[in-house]
């Protein structure tokens, strides 16, 4: 069970119209269940160090199957994920990436976004992730 790509652009779309209309330029990711990328978007004068960040995004909310938000507070010193950024090459462990599940609750794929503040990298993914 994999994210299309049909829908991976729908996701791409929702999130560029939400990024648009909070007037930042972000980079989205999506990747498979295998967190594979299907699709990626970078918007014009979005930064580029934030390439790596969306993808790596995404890529850490499949690994884990949690947003990348949770992740961070369980990564914490003395928390039982501490230093987990530093495992599978290089994890994100703040907002901006979150699971995309099926319509049966199965995840998919998930979505990575970087940018902007990771409250406004969250809020690009999770329209992204509200479209499909």
């Amino acid at each position: 069970m994999n994210i299309t790509l049909e829908k991976a652009e729908k996701a791409i779309q929702a999130a560029k119209k939400k990024a648009a209309e909070m007037d930042v330029k972000m980079n989205i990711a999506i990747v498979d269940s295998g967190a594979n990328l299907v699709a990626f978007a970078k918007m014009d004068g979005a930064w580029l160090g934030s390439i790596d960040i969306a993808m790596k995004k995404a890529k850490t909310a499949r690994y884990f199957d949690m947003p990348t938000g949770e992740i961070g507070k369980l990564s914490q010193p003395g928390k039982s994920l501490y230093n987990l950024e530093h495992s599978n090459g290089g994890l994100i462990s703040f907002p901006g990436g979150i699971p995309i599940e099926n319509e049966d609750g199965h995840i998919v794929g998930a979505i990575g976004v970087s940018g902007s503040t990771v409250e406004d990298d969250h809020a690009v993914a999770e329209a992204g992730m509200k479209a499909l």
